[in-house]
């Protein structure tokens, strides 16, 4: 049987330094905030929030909600941004997205303060991914592929590792996360030929392909760490599953991150973190 990787143990380690930070800012009279924006209501961003939210009651930072309607205007979206951005009260910014396709996300996306883009959504954040820089913050899915492994002493050095999917919230930063660690990074998608015989050779596998159960015990084998990033419903099985086939693959490897309970335990104990990160900058740039 394969080791499995919970991502509790992960988020609790994440959490607790949070705490001490936010504690620590707020002897300076500083108060991390996050502003969360959303428009509409739809259910899986009301869940998100609420998930967020519980965390950043957790660990002793504020949290700012503006929900606007589903109807709102680019100007009105835009001019509320803008007020987030301006004011020295917010420290971190997330926008729930996909928004309504009648708004250009793009100008939003690129219009969020990249001191305050805890989300990792912007260019600069992504420029800092490539650069190893304080620019921003890393997305925070790829991030939490990374403290997985931290966690359980999982060495990157010298390892070959495929990552499967190249989308710029988890595939393309988690590679470059991966190259930091001094990892050989491949990156599969779907233009890829035979990606089974690219994540067989690989020490490390980073799953996120966006597709449920898409990677059976035909693409690994015995002695891999394997990431799994996806999450999705499966109506047949009447239970939660990411993108690798769990039951097949984790006979077969070594260790395997369980889905729930893997990467999506820890994504949003790194988001809160980085608001506390942000507050922390914002006071070393006085």
């Amino acid at each position: 049987m394969a080791r499995i990787l919970s991502g509790k143990e992960v988020a609790a380690g994440i959490n607790d330094r949070t705490a001490e930070k936010a504690e620590e800012l707020k002897k300076q009279g500083i108060c991390p905030t996050l502003a969360i924006l959303r428009v509409g209501e739809r259910a899986d961003d009301i869940s998100y929030e609420k998930g967020a939210v519980k965390r950043c009651d957790s660990v002793g930072v504020a949290v700012k909600k503006t929900v606007l309607p589903e109807t709102v205007t680019q100007e009105a979206l835009m001019e509320e941004l803008d007020k987030l951005n301006r004011d020295d009260q917010i420290h971190g910014i997330l926008v729930f997205r996909p928004l309504p396709k009648h708004l250009d996300e793009e100008a939003v996306r690129q219009a969020v303060n990249p001191a305050k883009d805890v989300d990792g959504i912007t260019d600069a954040s992504l420029a800092g991914v490539f650069t190893n820089t304080e620019l921003g913050f890393c997305p925070c899915t790829a991030q939490a592929a990374m403290e997985i492994l931290d966690y359980y002493d999982i060495d990157c050095a010298g390892k070959r590792a495929a990552v499967v999917g190249r989308s710029l919230v988890v595939g393309r930063p988690a590679a470059m996360l991966l190259l930091h660690k001094n990892a050989t990074p491949t990156v599969c998608h779907t233009g890829t030929a035979d990606t089974a015989s690219v994540t067989r050779e690989a020490d490390i596998v980073i799953v996120c392909t966006g597709r449920m159960e898409s990677m059976d015990a035909s693409f690994f084998r015995p002695g891999q760490t394997v990431i799994d990033v996806g999450i999705g419903y499966n109506e047949e099985k009447k239970k939660l599953c990411g993108d690798v086939d769990f039951d097949s693959a984790e006979p077969v490897v070594e260790a395997i991150t369980p889905v729930p309970g893997g990467v999506g335990a820890v994504t949003t104990s790194v988001l809160v973190s980085h608001v506390a990160e942000a507050a922390a900058r914002q006071q070393d740039r006085g």
